[in-house]
């Protein structure tokens, strides 16, 4: 069975799940209203997943996402994962356990012997009849929401638009189950209240053909059941997997990588679950699930003993612009000894995923911007060093925030000046438009920064800014664990020239026509100058903005 395609199957009923809990926690925050406001949630909650067509959804999706969890439990080679994997794991095995009684007790007593659920009966249940229940049944569902969440989280967080969405969020991740909680309590309040009314109790469990003492104990048994099967599931996956691993074992390849360690792992496991295996740092910031790039490996023995790239290897090298003998370690399986290299060093951020390969670089159209401070070195010379260093921070985070949401990457903070990115992955059009829109953010930011800090400053904080767009050479740089995103070039050294030119004609930008002409700018009602480059054949022609706010608005 095809592990990615395992995956999509997955994820597609983990979303059905996630609308089930979620329309279910809704339900719940209704009790702030009243009981009757969660009843009445409740009917439309019931018309739809108790239908014909919910149900085999609804079921449908716990068997596939449970069962083909299982199945990935025995595919993985080596339960060595990241922390975050393996608290996501224990607690989706702990979700069966933790739901059983519930589930039997509710929609299995409505199925087998017609025994209603409203909320008051479950209500009356888990706050007046067996409170421990009820404490239960809110940490399994704090279980069920924390699993959700960090699988959503880690499935999102390679998306470009997701670090602009995180924290409206995880503000709504945060407040959805608070309030189910809450309205859980209203309700236990009010049905606490009922309870007290002579023949109440009674009258309910009567009208809602509560389960006699007879049936609870057939329920109890279906429970017991169920929580059997699981484990001797759990018990046999396990089995499996030691079977396995003792047939593999025969059948061993060595792994030989550039750091001069050597790892022998059986037949099947991938180059990841190598590194796994021995302790090897090795960055996986999808966890294995050829999501990203940051695992990739350069083989320098035994490429063409390898299988085929994978479907997702096919999907994410092109992108990264990955050389022929670079392969992705999560989903290459080696038949035969090897040799390879890391590309990435052992402990990434996700930002990395889908950066350009590290050592080999590759080439790239993109705009590059730097800035400066004016005049901010004299001002420094009469703070206090502790001073100065809080006014640029406070700089760093409004030029950072700036180019950030522009969709950039902050390269390098050196001095008071800043290097940003644009266009890696989307190209030099879009790039040239994300670094003029920065420009007009930072300049306004700036604004509103010296305006806070009205009482510390003699003038206002200015700022210059060049901007141009062309070829240059991205990747990872540096030494040790000092390795940082960055471009080189004579698009850089461009860029920088015209940041200096800023001072020169006293202006706030400068930008280059190769910019506006791929951003689909109109600049000519600016003046234009032809600039002399230091090491570089021919002149640059820039437009000269006094005022980046005067900048025209570029359609995407």
């Amino acid at each position: 069975m095809n592990v990615g395609k395992v995956r999509r199957w997955r994820l597609g009923a983990a979303f059905v799940l996630l609308t089930y809990v979620v329309l279910h926690f809704l339900d719940h925050a209704l009790g702030l209203v009243s009981l009757a406001a969660m009843e009445a949630g409740r009917w439309w909650f019931l018309r739809l997943w108790r239908s014909p067509v919910g149900t085999v959804a609804l079921y449908g999706a716990l068997s596939v996402h449970g069962g083909l969890a299982l199945w990935l439990l025995y595919q993985r080679r080596t339960l060595r994962m990241p922390a975050w994997e393996a608290t996501q794991y224990g607690l989706g095995l702990a979700i069966p356990a933790l739901l059983a009684t519930h589930v039997v007790g509710t929609r299995i007593a409505w199925w087998r012997l017609g025994a209603d659920d409203p909320y008051a009966r479950v209500v009356l249940g888990f706050w007046v009849l067996t409170p421990d229940r009820g404490v239960w049944q809110t940490v399994a569902l704090a279980v069920v929401w924390l699993h959700a969440c960090i699988g959503l989280h880690y499935w999102l967080r390679f998306r470009p638009r997701y670090p602009r969405v995180r924290f409206p969020l995880f503000g709504a991740a945060l407040l959805l189950p608070v309030l189910a909680l809450l309205g859980f309590v209203s309700a236990g309040r009010e049905v606490a209240n009922l309870a007290r009314t002579p023949g109440w109790t009674h009258a309910l469990l009567t009208a809602t053909h509560a389960p006699r003492p007879d049936q609870s104990h057939a329920l109890a048994a279906i429970t017991a059941h169920f929580l059997d099967a699981y484990l001797l599931l759990l018990i046999g996956v396990v089995l499996a997997r030691g079977v396995r691993s003792l047939r593999e074992r025969r059948r061993a390849i060595h792994v030989a990588y550039a750091s001069g360690r050597s790892v022998t792992v059986p037949m099947g496991y991938t180059i990841l679950d190598a590194s796994r295996v021995a302790g090897i740092p090795h960055a996986s910031v999808c966890g294995g699930r050829g999501r990203c790039s940051t695992c990739r490996v350069q083989i320098t023995e035994g490429l063409d003993a390898l299988p085929p790239p994978t479907p997702a290897e096919r999907r994410v090298l092109p992108r990264v612009g990955a050389a022929p003998d670079v392969r992705l370690a999560c989903q290459t399986r080696p038949t035969r000894d090897l040799a390879v290299t890391l590309l990435m060093p052992g402990s990434v951020d996700p930002g990395r995923g889908g950066a350009p390969d590290m050592r080999q670089g590759r080439e790239r159209e993109v705009a590059v911007l730097f800035a400066d401070l004016r005049g901010f070195t004299r001002w420094a010379e009469h703070k206090l060093p502790y001073d100065v260093v809080f006014v640029l921070n406070r700089y760093f985070a409004a030029v950072g925030t700036a180019i950030t949401e522009a969709g950039g990457l902050t390269n390098q903070f050196t001095g008071d000046g800043v290097m940003a990115l644009f266009g890696i992955d989307s190209g030099p059009a879009a790039g040239g438009r994300q670094a003029l829109a920065a420009a007009r953010a930072m300049v306004d930011g700036l604004r509103t920064l010296s305006e806070e800090l009205a009482g510390e400053l003699a003038v206002p904080l200015r700022i210059g800014i060049g901007i141009h767009a062309g070829p240059a050479v991205v990747g990872w740089m540096g030494w040790g664990e000092s390795f940082s995103l960055t471009a080189v070039g004579d698009t850089v050294h461009v860029a920088a020239r015209l940041e200096q030119a800023t001072k020169d004609y006293g202006a706030e930008l400068v930008v280059s026509e190769d910019v506006a002409r791929l951003a689909g700018l109109d600049l000519s009602r600016f003046s234009a100058h032809e600039l002399a480059v230091r090491n570089r054949a021919g002149r640059v022609r820039v437009r000269v903005l006094p005022h980046a706010a005067e900048l025209p608005i570029a359609r995407p």
